[in-house]
């Protein structure tokens, strides 16, 4: 009885080979913990940084913009009208202000509102830009009735309509002018407050960054050098 031997056929050699050519050469990429850390740390610090000058530059906008508005509002020497005043006027609702000297963003707005209120009431709620036409309009017929040789008295009532309508319009471009200023410190005063929230979230945010560079730098230190 006889006994047969197998043999590896060629295919399985070369097969064999090239697993164990691949097993050999495949790169092994190790990224070491303290080599993390290090990057954290490096970025945590970074970020601290800029979040401390970001809320630094915050700050002095916030103080900037609340300096500059109480500054010119207090020039302006305005103050709201008496309660009574006021609530005889029909504006109840800028009662908490009666009496103050005018010098916030706030009470900026609030005074715009109350300008606005007699603006309302000169010309039919007409603004200034929407009476130039009518004062060019009544000018030229004053200039018509003159050169048309009318009386005196037709005239002068043409004369006395046109000088209604000019001193409406020198009122309305005075009250709108104002309004238009104080409620551009209103809005510098807005800015300047949502600078000094903005300040605020950053330096909260630059005070955890640095403990978390803190935690980073003790953990670094404890790692061993060959992790």
């Amino acid at each position: 009885m006889s006994t047969a031997t197998i043999a590896p056929t060629p295919d399985t050699k070369v097969t064999a080979g090239a697993a164990a050519t691949t097993a050999t050469t495949a790169p092994t990429v190790a990224l070491k913990r303290r080599t993390i850390d290090a990057v954290l740390i490096g970025f945590g610090v970074v970020a601290t940084a800029v979040f401390a000058v970001a809320g630094g530059l915050l700050t002095w906008g916030n103080s900037f913009s609340s300096d500059y508005v109480t500054k010119e509002l207090t020039s302006q020497n305005i103050s709201f009208p008496s309660a009574e005043q006021l609530t005889t006027e029909g504006r109840t609702d800028l009662l908490a202000f009666a009496g103050q000297r005018l010098d916030t963003g706030d009470e900026a707005e609030a005074y715009a509102s109350y300008i606005n209120g007699h603006l309302q009431g000169i010309a039919a709620g007409a603004t200034y830009a929407d009476l130039g036409a009518t004062e060019n309009a009544a000018k030229a017929a004053v200039k018509a009735a003159t050169d048309g040789g009318q009386t005196t008295a037709q005239i002068a009532a043409l004369q006395a309509k046109t000088d209604v309508i000019t001193g409406q319009r020198n009122t309305l471009f005075k009250g709108e002018t104002l309004r238009g200023l104080l409620l551009s410190a209103y809005a510098w005063s807005t800015v300047g407050t949502i600078a000094g929230i903005a300040a605020i979230g950053a330096f909260i945010a630059a005070a955890i960054m640095a403990i978390l560079s803190g935690l980073g730098v003790i953990h670094h230190r404890k790692t061993p050098k060959t992790a």
